[in-house]
């Protein structure tokens, strides 16, 4: 029996917008409250040497399809917590490499672009942990993207696909496949392609818990339980 080795988790975070209305707050609210805890599972995450660690922070449709209001909103949060991910100690003592991946180059504001290049600037020599935040992303977007740049190359290549060139033409092309994908807001199912090469193997936890109210505790134990199963992928 293999004990299962967890090497990359990526998590959905939904239930913001669900926690004000019970709340009877806000709905950006509830996304003040969700980026509270996004420091918190980090921090777990490192305490528990998980080395990737991969969080959706939006959809494309989340940042253009809510009203400007909650959109403005989602976007100072954006720039404000880069801002403090790059000069936080803890991201240098741990040596946390960070990447935003996604269209967020389309349609963010001139703050969010310029404190996404500090960030990613300030942490591009590291190779300890890495952090993915997924801004203005889709995983059908993204194999799109995928599928155009490899035909585009066939005007000119013969060659056989094969799935490492696929691979290589993902924006998530650096990242090794999700061990444990988790989604919290009560609601089991995956949402638009999300990283859908990378997770074809992974193990789901869907937990009812909504995202501000997710402990590093529940976070925890996932992490254990997923440790203790046997991993057989289809064997």
């Amino acid at each position: 029996m293999q004990l299962s080795k967890l090497n990359h988790v990526a998590v959905i975070p939904d239930g913001n917008r669900r926690w004000a209305k019970k709340k009877n707050l806000l709905p950006w609210q509830g996304h003040i409250a969700g980026v509270k805890i996004i420091g918190k599972i980090l921090e777990e995450a490192l305490r528990l040497e998980i080395p990737y660690f991969t969080i959706w922070a939006g959809s494309y449709d989340n940042l253009t399809k809510r009203t400007d209001k909650e959109i403005k909103l989602l976007f100072r949060l954006y720039e404000e917590y880069f801002l403090k991910l790059a000069k936080d100690k803890k991201t240098h003592k741990n040596e946390v490499r960070v990447n935003i991946v996604g269209r967020w180059k389309e349609i963010a504001p001139r703050g969010v672009k310029s404190a996404i290049e500090k960030l990613v600037y300030a942490t591009k020599n590291y190779k300890k942990n890495f952090l993915t935040v997924l801004v203005a992303y889709n995983g059908v977007d993204e194999v799109i993207n995928a599928v155009e740049k490899i035909a585009k190359d066939y005007k000119t290549n013969d060659k056989k696909i094969t799935p490492e060139i696929i691979k290589n033409n993902l924006w998530t092309k650096d990242l090794p496949p999700v061990d444990l994908l988790i989604r919290t807001g009560g609601e089991p199912h995956n949402s638009n392609g999300f990283m859908m090469w990378h997770t074809a193997d992974s193990q789901y936890y869907f937990t009812k818990t909504l995202w501000p109210d997710f402990s590093n505790l529940e976070f925890k134990n996932t992490v254990e339980e997923y440790r203790r199963k046997e991993r057989r992928f289809g064997a």
